[in-house]
């Protein structure tokens, strides 16, 4: 199955209102924003949804990508996980010189593993696909609201109030590349049908995930874009940079509206000659 794995370039395009898509705990949780004002999403963060996703084998998009994919649940555990037994997977990773573990987790075949531990240098270091950190086109603002409780939590209060704890971005849109490189499938165990299942889950990241400070994230379009081989055919950076949308009005402040970008829709001709395929996931 891995001879078949093509190189790709992918692109998600993100919409956010009255949202926090990434909080910065160096920051009293505010949405993560770099000194000239435009918003990040963490690699990390976004990866930590599709896991959560997988991990929860009771729930929906569990259970319909397992039966529309026909997966072997034993083979789709989650290494990033809560609770997890450091010794167990020490001894799984010395099992059959790593099979073991390369057979069990999803995440570790195609993120990689950061479970490094003493004697276990043969196992996965990187993995097949690498999210690129989460920006948004324009600058963002922030804002900030008390959350109250009608319930006192403290004791002697019979009301309680939480300043500034709700922080959000009133609108925003983001793009966060991605990329498959099969050069590391053969290290990692990683097959088509582990990508296959990411490029599934990726629509259901936020509408499945939503929560009290995320509740309006929405991916726009998910691009996914097959190189005619292996090795690559074109440059990565031309086609995000096609594919990235603009701000049509006033480039240099935040935006209130979709109204105010240019979204693409297609790559141009050029570009479009030299890739194997183009899909939008959404």
């Amino acid at each position: 199955m891995n001879h078949t794995m093509k190189r790709a370039t992918g692109l998600l395009v993100l919409e956010v209102i009255n949202s926090n898509p990434n909080g910065d705990p160096d920051q009293d949780s505010d949405p993560r924003q770099r000194p000239d004002q435009k918003g990040e999403i963490s690699p990390v963060s976004f990866k930590r949804k599709l896991r959560d996703l997988i991990e929860d084998k009771a729930g929906p998009v569990w259970e319909a990508l397992q039966q529309e994919l026909q997966l072997d649940q034993e083979r789709f555990y989650i290494l990033e996980s809560r609770g997890r037994e450091r010794k167990l997977i020490q001894k799984e990773i010395e099992e059959d010189n790593g099979k073991v573990f390369k057979e069990k987790y999803w995440d570790a075949r195609v993120f990689g593993n950061t479970f490094l531990e003493e004697g276990a240098s043969g196992t996965i270091k990187t993995g097949v696909v690498q999210f690129g950190l989460g920006l948004s086109v324009a600058p963002i603002e922030i804002e900030r609201h008390t959350n109250t409780n009608k319930s006192g939590v403290q004791e002697g209060k019979d009301r309680g109030m939480a300043p500034m704890a709700y922080r959000f971005v009133p609108h925003g849109v983001y793009c966060m590349p991605f990329f498959v490189n099969p050069s590391m499938a053969h290290k990692t165990g990683c097959t088509t049908q582990d990508i296959q299942l990411l490029l599934r889950l990726i629509p259901y990241a936020y509408a499945h995930t939503r929560s009290y400070v995320r509740p309006f994230v929405e991916i726009l379009h998910a691009w996914y874009i097959e190189h005619s081989n292996a090795l690559g055919s074109c440059s990565d950076f031309s086609l995000i940079r096609a594919l990235t949308p603009s701000k049509t009005l006033n480039p240099d402040q935040a935006s209130s509206a979709i109204e105010e970008y240019q979204i693409p829709t297609q790559l141009p001709e050029e570009l479009q000659s030299k890739v194997a395929s183009i899909t939008d996931l959404i």
